[in-house]
């Protein structure tokens, strides 16, 4: 009798233990993670600048969300076609390319490849791809509050900027950054002026024709500085590092980034960073990841701008003492007409 009750709880255990064994693979099976490939422009994945902030997108959504993440660097244009189809062939669910050059061949790879989910930086297409998400930003919004700010700190009355190609994404830069400091000769009845750029004669602009060069952005900023720039604005990615150790041994002038706050990315010239104009876009690519793991992803645009915190101007941090209270505070005001639609910055 003792046998027999023994050989039926043994029996019994053994049971629960194979229910209990499957119940356990039906509910913990991991859900399937989702791979995420970036293609860099020519500046490479570390510029401090739209390739290294798009990838902080993904890298956060390693972190938060457990995706893999991967990333190919174009060294020329020539190799965005071969890294495209480099990620096509790798399945990835996601692929993130950066910068307007980049555009046609992202739009014939999505359409070649409908079946793969693609996001691109700085770019949107019209009519839209059904599998592209374009993230592009109103950076002039953030620019003019940075050109009012600087047209409010010089001490010479002049300040500069230069781009890195004459493009549409980095031109909206200079406008706003111009257009920022002639509200503020209107305004105050000054008349600071701005080298280097001009919204009504864009021909006449000064460009490095390069995103990568950093002795020419050296060269471009000493020559801002020789005609009486005391404020430079590069907008060419690595480019405006050279052109942030120029003005740092000069010492009598100041820098204001782009893309990224410099203060922070660039450490090294923390002291001569005045602010930055600032495009989140790890925001906007962890919001596309986002979209691609719960479903809801679909081909379009995202506008990156002041009122949803896709674009910002960084905070002064330690040169905040140049700017007066005064100043300050016109530029929050400025900011709050700009989202609440009463002032336009086009």
């Amino acid at each position: 009798m003792n046998k027999r009750v023994i050989t039926l709880l043994s029996l019994l255990i053994v049971v629960g233990m194979l229910l209990a064994a499957c119940g356990t693979t039906a509910t913990e099976a991991p859900a399937a993670k989702i791979k995420v490939c970036q293609i860099t422009d020519t500046g490479g994945i570390d510029d401090k600048s739209f390739n290294a902030t798009a990838w902080k997108g993904i890298e956060d959504a390693i972190a938060q969300l457990g995706i893999e993440g991967k990333y190919l660097e174009s060294k020329e244009v020539a190799d965005y076609e071969k890294n495209l189809n480099a990620f096509v062939e790798e399945k990835c669910d996601l692929i993130v390319t950066v910068g307007f050059l980049i555009g046609d061949a992202t739009k014939a790879t999505a359409e070649a490849n409908p079946d793969i989910k693609f996001s691109i930086v700085d770019y949107a297409y019209d009519p839209a791809v059904p599998n592209i998400v374009g993230q592009v930003f109103n950076t002039d919004e953030a620019a003019f509050l940075a050109g009012y700010l600087a047209a409010g700190v010089t001490k010479t009355g002049k300040v500069g900027t230069f781009g890195g190609l004459p493009i549409p994404t980095v031109t909206i830069f200079m406008d706003g950054f111009a257009k920022g400091v002639a509200k503020y000769n209107e305004v105050k009845g000054t008349n600071v002026e701005v080298l280097g750029w001009d919204p009504a004669n864009p021909d006449s602009g000064l460009f490095s024709m390069s995103f990568d060069d950093q002795q020419k952005g050296r060269e471009l900023a000493v020559s801002l500085m020789d005609e009486g720039a005391d404020i430079i604005m590069p907008v060419a990615g690595p480019v405006g590092l050279g052109a942030a150790a120029a003005i740092k041994e000069r010492g009598n002038a100041y820098l204001i980034g782009v893309d990224s706050d410099w203060f922070l990315t660039s450490p090294e010239y923390a002291d001569i960073t005045l602010t930055s104009v600032m495009k989140l876009m790890d925001a906007t690519t962890m919001q596309v990841i986002k979209s691609v793991i719960d479903g809801t992803f679909q081909g379009g645009v995202t506008v990156g701008t002041l009122a949803n915190n896709g674009v910002a101007l960084a905070p002064l941090h330690n040169l905040e003492s140049l700017a007066s209270a005064e100043l300050l505070a016109e530029i929050e005001q400025l900011k709050a007409d700009i989202i609440a639609g009463t002032l336009s910055v086009k």
